[in-house]
């Protein structure tokens, strides 16, 4: 089993970087190997909506000018997926929020490449403003049929200065507590994929307030 966790954060070994491997640590303690991929450095663009990943289904963006078709087929085979992004301004990174907004696009036009996996949201912070970004970003799983992994409060942890947040005594022990419960998760869908079958997919009923 396997899980990828992305860094929407521009430092590579920010604060975000360091919750994410605090997390890691307890998934590869169960077995299960962790890969991160860093995107929030960079120049990813946002969704077109021009409609042509649900036209071709080939899995991929008409923009090809970043690595984020790379990035899909690197996640596709994955067991879980972690998404982790810092706080601007109350809300996502806005390099992370352009791929999540084109990678759950073509997901979901291309028979839901992310249909029944594990999700699990991360943010870091100095001060205020987790709680909104935490559910943004759990916005993308459950859009995408996932399910979500949970610690024992808010996936949040403080800091400020780079590696600060491993001094958030009760942040780390949040990480740690929801790599364990993902772990958990990862097995029992591992162990019963033969016994128990995921729900099929269904047609999605698109509407809009007027008819």
């Amino acid at each position: 089993m396997k899980v990828v966790a992305i860094n929407g954060s521009p430092h590579k070994n920010g604060n975000t970087y360091h919750a994410l491997r605090v997390v890691g640590a307890k998934l590869e303690e169960n077995g299960i190997d962790f890969e991160i991929i860093h995107v929030g450095n960079k120049a990813v663009r946002g969704c077109l909506n021009c409609g042509k990943c649900g036209k071709t289904k080939d899995e991929k963006c008409s923009i090809t000018t970043d690595p984020l078709n790379e990035w899909i087929q690197a996640m596709k085979p994955a067991d879980g997926i972690i998404l982790a992004s810092p706080v601007y301004y109350s809300g996502i990174s806005g390099t992370m929020k352009c791929f999540l907004d084109r990678l759950f696009t073509v997901a979901g036009n291309n028979g839901g490449i992310l249909r029944n996996k594990v999700g699990a949201a991360v943010v870091a912070l100095r001060r205020s403003g987790g709680s909104a970004t935490l559910d943004s970003l759990n916005h993308y799983f459950t859009f995408a049929e996932m399910t979500i992994a949970t610690s024992n409060y808010w996936n949040i942890i403080h800091g400020a200065a780079q590696g600060e947040v491993l001094q958030d005594e009760e942040g780390v022990q949040i990480m740690e507590l929801l790599g364990k419960n993902m772990a958990w998760l990862l097995k029992m869908r591992e162990m019963t994929k033969d016994t128990l079958p995921a729900p099929e997919p269904t047609q999605k009923i698109k509407t809009n307030f007027i008819r």
